[in-house]
């Protein structure tokens, strides 16, 4: 009998591992593979980038000769169909490797239960499910990607102590300090796309790129997305004014186009593609958008503000994790606005339960984290 917690110590490895490809493998899942010979490590590695091997192939190319015989702990089902690479089921019955340990089950319809299936027909001894948890956190964008076929939408916002993102005449740059603005770019950068609403766009003229730090190579910068139902977005202000250089979406109404042609001619012009998505009660329903992101592709949605966009996507439950930056001041103003302007007035039992809290210090700043949503 193999120890339990045996088993978890080879897997965390294989997390780690996995945690590697975060950003650089995406819409494909992030995996890593780690070979064991007799409680030695012989061979590891992760899916390193999209169209490349995958872990439990380089893992394999790594341990050579000693991969018979031995155990690979992987952090997703292996695959046995074909897709950019050949199934890794396959490569790993030719290994010699004589046991397998999957952290949990791939949700791909083409994989799902037969990855392992195929390598049980083989001979090998297998085991799914030993950290569970911890590997669909990790890819809970792939798994909601395959489940619902939306991204990963992330809710971020800063606010003081006293619990206001902007004052009274909405200025609010900046609340938090340099390191959570950091943090902020570092999640940008792994973002397929940053979201905002209109007034935000036309208060600020945010760019919503990647400054803070590098963008990935492989990524580039994120697309900019604005929900505008009016269609009041500037084409010579930031974020239209760059759309040639860096996509954005506008999504609006079918009515906002027809009104004002002129304005939407000056976008496209400028290089910004424009959407006609559903109306809803508070402007364009963001669940159509969400659905029309995931069909192109899209993983990984940061929703930046403003409150009356934050507010109404949390209170609809299409937001599955927050960024709260609380940065140590206080406004002391009933008039400085706070960070969800949602439509709904909720009792306090009807609050929406935040689950998986964690908090850290960020420079001045205090960051919390949680989740909204099974994913």
């Amino acid at each position: 009998m193999t120890p339990p917690d045996r088993d978890e110590t080879f897997m965390r490895r294989a997390l780690d591992l996995a945690r590697l490809g975060l950003g650089l493998v995406e819409p494909n899942p992030m995996v890593g593979a780690v070979v064991v010979q007799r409680d030695r490590i012989v061979g590891e590695g992760p899916h390193a980038r999209l169209g490349g091997p995958h872990a439990e192939v380089v893992a394999l190319e790594a341990a050579g000769e000693e991969a018979r015989g031995a155990e690979m702990f992987v952090s997703l089902e292996p695959c046995c169909h074909h897709g950019k690479t050949p199934p890794c089921t396959e490569t790993i019955v030719a290994a010699g490797i004589r046991r397998v340990v999957a952290a949990v089950r791939d949700p791909f319809p083409e994989v799902s239960g037969r990855g392992a299936a195929r390598l049980r027909d083989a001979g090998l001894e297998v085991t799914v499910g030993v950290l569970e948890d911890e590997a669909r956190r990790l890819n809970a964008a792939f798994f909601k990607r395959q489940a619902t076929g939306r991204p990963l939408v992330i809710a971020k916002w800063a606010m003081t102590l006293d619990g206001r993102m902007a004052t009274a005449t909405g200025e609010s740059k900046w609340i938090s300090g340099e390191a959570s603005r950091r943090r902020v770019h570092e999640v940008r950068r792994i973002s397929d796309a940053v979201l905002v609403g209109a007034g935000t766009a036309l208060a600020d003229a945010p760019s919503l790129t990647v400054r803070h730090v590098e963008p990935l190579p492989e990524r580039g910068q994120p697309a900019r997305v604005v929900l505008d139902e009016r269609l009041v977005l500037p084409a010579d202000r930031e974020p239209a004014a760059s759309a040639a250089q860096t996509p954005v979406l506008v999504y609006t109404t079918a009515e906002a186009l027809r009104r004002d042609a002129r304005r939407a001619d000056a976008l496209r012009a400028a290089g910004c593609e424009l959407v006609a998505a559903p109306p809803s009660a508070r402007g364009v329903d963001a669940a159509a958008v969400l659905d029309d992101l995931g069909r192109r592709g899209m993983s990984r949605v940061l929703i930046e503000g403003g409150a009356r966009v934050l507010g109404s996507v949390i209170a609809a439950g299409l937001v599955d994790r927050v960024m709260v930056f609380v940065a140590p001041r206080l406004l002391t103003s009933a008039d400085a606005l706070g960070p969800l302007a949602g439509p709904d007035g909720r009792t306090l039992t009807e609050a929406i339960a935040v689950h998986d809290v964690t908090v850290q210090q960020v420079g001045p700043d205090m960051l919390i984290e949680g989740r909204l949503s099974d994913f």
